[in-house]
């Protein structure tokens, strides 16, 4: 492939994850799998990494999601919330693990896995044990206010209980609902 053939198939991608980047996170409808978004997302990757003189600031590579959606106030994150690479082969996990190792300084590693669930990632700020921030990771960086929602999610505290529960506190998980949730 000549340099115009790559910076084209670059250009073609980009605009790709991005179309599928705002019909996901803000029309609320996806026309692609997972699998295909990570697919499309992976080949990306892989040539940024061939050729980085060509990565651009707007490639999907170098942000998380798409900006939120209005309706809501924008909340700023103290710290980035980053998605998770995906591993597609026992390769990629092999990868991983000697990554998790060599920044741990410790093998072997323990490691505890659970299915994937598809939701809304979130973060949940308490200060003195209460929840005072329930906020979307949005792009990333800005995401929704939507504290109201999170306090209608029983499993969600209001109040922390216990002992030692420090100052501030952010805890960062998934919001889903389970298929059984769907049928009530």
């Amino acid at each position: 492939m000549t340099h115009q053939d790559i910076a084209a198939k670059l250009a073609d991608l980009r605009q790709q994850l991005d179309q599928h980047n705002y019909r996901y996170y803000v029309l609320d409808d996806p026309s692609i799998t997972d699998a295909g978004y990570d697919r499309l997302f992976a080949e990306l990757q892989a040539l940024e990494a061939e050729h980085p003189q060509l990565i651009t600031p707007e490639s999907p590579t170098q942000r998380v999601g798409a900006k939120p959606m209005g309706g809501f106030a924008e909340v700023t994150h103290e710290l980035p919330m980053l998605s998770l690479d995906n591993a597609f082969n026992d390769d990629d996990l092999a990868a991983f693990m000697r990554r998790v190792e060599e920044r741990l300084d410790q093998s072997p590693v323990d490691f505890a896995c659970e299915p994937k669930l598809d939701g809304i990632a979130i973060s949940l700020i308490y200060e003195q044990g209460l929840l005072v921030l329930g906020a979307t990771r949005g792009d990333g960086y800005t995401g929704e206010n939507i504290t109201g929602n999170v306090r209608t999610i029983r499993s969600v505290p209001l109040k922390l209980h216990g002992k030692n529960i420090p100052e501030r506190l952010e805890v960062r998980g998934e919001i889903y609902m389970p298929r059984a949730g769907l049928m009530r």
